[in-house]
């Protein structure tokens, strides 16, 4: 089964959700791990592609969307099939998809807006009623 981290910011801008999406995937993937961003729609993965150039000057994460290299490191969809990907999914959509459960790792990124709050609660609880193991990281800055 899954293990699912919850990492609620300390911020309310929904922009913050992507600045860290940024770090989590670097870091995932400097550790090997094959990572898949799941977007809620194009301007999303448009604009997390964007900051996955630039969000460190000395740092690039290799990716591409997932149509144009299924089987890359770093994945951008929106909701697509995740090809062969199943190591960690980090999940940007406000809600949980339908492939989930065949990764080892999901990581769901919380601020403090309310949509983004209540869809998290929604996912936490669907999360907790299937049986996966459920982490919180609340973190006091970015």
């Amino acid at each position: 089964m899954s293990k699912v981290d919850f990492y609620i910011l300390p911020s309310p801008a929904p922009a913050a959700r992507l600045d860290f999406a940024c770090k989590l995937c670097e870091k995932a993937w400097r550790l090997g791990h094959r990572v898949y961003l799941n977007c809620s729609d194009a301007a999303q993965r448009d604009e997390l592609d964007a900051r996955l150039w630039a969000f460190k000057g000395e740092a690039f994460v290799p990716h591409s969307a997932l149509e144009d290299d299924p089987h890359g490191a770093v994945a951008l969809g929106v909701g697509d099939d995740p090809g062969d990907h199943q190591d960690l999914l980090v999940n940007l959509d406000l809600k949980v998809p339908g492939f989930a459960a065949r990764f080892a790792r999901i990581a769901e990124i919380v601020v403090e807006e309310p949509a983004i709050r209540a869809a998290a609660r929604e996912s936490f609880r669907f999360y907790r009623e299937q049986g996966y193991a459920l982490q919180d990281h609340r973190l006091q800055r970015l």
